[in-house]
């Protein structure tokens, strides 16, 4: 059994490793493509949506997968653009039922949730003891809709905390190093490895999780939250209503940043009072066999899952 997954390559997809090592235990082979390379033989088409105009071909299972909506500028109006454009697949995935509702699908197609999650190596059981290169770190997108630079200004010269280091790990952020060129606290690295991620974030003594308070970012997972709390690093965390679900789900005592970023400063951050979540609800073997998919799978190529 051959599952090919498509996606453009403009997005961290962590859930990619997790999937092939996942699929990987059953023998079964995982390539990734892009749209415009997707051919030979395989038996599903798993895309990371996106949209997916291409037809479908006699023998080959397709199955969609939502991350997120769209974002601004016009998002409302690319989400019913994929609601009635995207070829229908015959299994969709969500990330969760915000997302499943931006869509509104409204036909019979079989769906599941699946989050995102961690492997149990993954876990730190205590405080790491790697020598701290950076004061902050900050792991994720930096493309404009995140409003990064709020964040980045808060370092630049002659700011609150221009005398403290940020470890930027990000991709496609040229047009960013060049304005904070001046900044040497500043360091901007990557793509990275997923492996290595996680030693970098504990090279830092504080992790950062900026999102924007506003849709679809503020209903979204944050993988990197996931991540900081795994290696546990203290983490400072704008407010936006997914944090505030996780941490009434998951627990965790976590340093929130004013709008403004007005109580942003390294003496209130030194003094808070930090403690991590229960990330047990977060692996990936529950993720991924919770989603439903796999029994999809299953009952189509049952000879693979013997």
């Amino acid at each position: 059994m051959i599952i090919a997954f498509v996606h453009n390559n403009k997005a961290f997809l962590p859930e990619l490793d997790a999937y092939q090592r996942f699929f990987a235990g059953y023998g079964i082979t995982c390539i990734t493509t892009t749209p415009a390379k997707l051919g030979g033989d395989r038996d599903v088409d798993w895309w990371l949506m996106g949209t997916d105009l291409y037809k479908p071909q006699p023998g080959i299972y397709r199955i969609h997968e939502y991350a997120s909506g769209s974002v601004p500028p016009a998002r409302q109006w690319k989400d019913l653009a994929k609601r009635f454009l995207n070829t229908r697949p015959h299994y969709r995935l969500f990330l969760n039922a915000y997302v499943k509702d931006i869509f509104s699908f409204r036909d019979n197609v079989p769906y599941g949730f699946r989050d995102m999650g961690l492997w149990p190596e993954q876990l730190s059981t205590a405080p790491p003891s790697t020598e701290k290169l950076y004061d902050f770190i900050y792991v994720g997108s930096v493309r404009r809709d995140t409003q990064i630079e709020r964040l980045l200004d808060h370092f630049a010269a002659r700011a609150p905390l221009a005398g403290r280091s940020l470890l930027v790990v990000s991709r496609e952020y040229e047009h960013l190093r060049s304005k904070y060129s001046s900044s040497a606290n500043i360091v901007f690295k990557g793509p990275v490895a997923q492996s290595s991620v996680l030693e970098l974030i504990q090279q830092a003594r504080f992790a950062i999780n900026y999102k924007p308070d506003i849709a679809p970012h503020n209903r979204q997972t944050s993988t990197k939250l996931l991540e900081y709390a795994a290696c546990r690093t203290p983490i400072v965390t704008t407010h936006f209503a997914w944090m505030r679900d996780f941490q009434a789900r998951s627990g965790g005592h976590y340093f929130y940043l004013e709008p403004d970023l007005s109580n942003f400063t390294w003496e209130k951050v030194q003094a808070f009072d930090y403690s991590f979540p229960d990330l047990t609800e977060w692996m990936w073997e529950k993720q991924i066999r919770g989603s439903g998919v796999v029994a999809f799978l299953q009952e189509k190529f049952p000879e693979a899952f013997r």
